[in-house]
């Protein structure tokens, strides 16, 4: 049975996301854990050291929330009326990311699905903040959701890599799983810089080849250009609804999260997009 976190803040971009995945896994045995994180904003220093004007703050916070967790499972129940689908309540007076890090490792999480929120009418910012630092602390893979994405098949999944990966199966098991589910194909794209490529990728790619045997699959060569401007150049030219990328010291990834710059070369992020570690 899969195990899948879904963070909520109660917002409807939280259940676009929620919304998502219950589509996406309808064919598979699943347990959600609907998890929600507070601290709430009178939370001060004190409140460490017992004041006594603070004490039941925590369990009154943990009551409401609790309260609006259960009626969340009410919603997603009479709108998806799954049996394949069970649902772990989760309440925690926590940071949500430490919260998020720690359930994976406890429950054994295969995934984390959840909304994208940037920063309001920006349509060019990639992801929220607390999106970003689950993606950069997870141990699994991240699935991310933009707001108002209206649930389709991934039948076209974009992997954008470098062959700069000694590839494995079980890193790549989450993505399988979605492929197979769904049929659907995985366009491996490579923006190359104008070199060969070297021995080490060479044997890499074909690594690659044979992970992916199981699943309809293409290598597509996007010449002399930018990372992000391959990824939204291919997505002009050929339909794509699932975005797929690992996240390595090589990858333009882990430049993402820390080059503000990013904001401004416009990598729009308008399906979901799962980032493998």
């Amino acid at each position: 049975m899969k195990r899948i976190i879904l963070p909520t803040d109660f917002s409807d971009n939280a259940y676009n996301a929620i919304r998502y995945a219950m589509q996406l896994f309808k064919k598979q045995e699943c347990t959600f854990y609907l998890l929600h994180a507070y601290t709430p904003a009178i939370y001060q220093s004190e409140y460490i050291l017992h004041s006594p004007g603070q004490i039941g703050l925590g369990d009154l916070y943990q009551t409401n929330t609790t309260e609006q967790l259960e009626e969340l499972q009410s919603r997603i129940l009479k709108e998806f009326k799954n049996p394949k689908h069970h649902f772990v309540l989760r309440s925690a007076f926590n940071l949500l990311v430490d919260e998020i890090v720690d359930t994976i490792k406890a429950e054994k999480i295969d995934l984390v699905l959840m909304g994208t929120q940037g920063a309001t009418g920006a349509k060019e910012i990639l992801l929220g903040t607390h999106t970003v630092h689950v993606i950069k602390k997870a141990s699994c893979p991240v699935i991310a959701i933009p707001p108002n994405f209206k649930y389709e098949a991934p039948k076209e999944i974009l992997f954008p890599t470098d062959y700069e990966i000694d590839y494995k199966e079980e890193q790549l098991k989450e993505l399988l799983s979605i492929a197979l589910n769904h049929i659907s194909s995985i366009e491996v794209m490579h923006v190359s810089t104008g070199y060969e490529l070297t021995k080490q990728q060479r044997k890499n790619k074909v690594t690659l080849d044979k992970l992916l045997s199981k699943v309809a699959h293409l290598f597509h060569d996007m010449p002399n250009q930018e990372v992000i401007d391959g990824i939204n150049n291919f997505q002009l030219r050929t339909k794509v609804n699932f975005l797929a990328m690992i996240k390595n010291k090589h990858t333009f990834l882990e430049r993402l999260f820390v080059e503000p710059v990013i904001k401004k070369i416009g990598f729009h992020v308008t399906i979901p997009f799962m980032v493998i570690p």
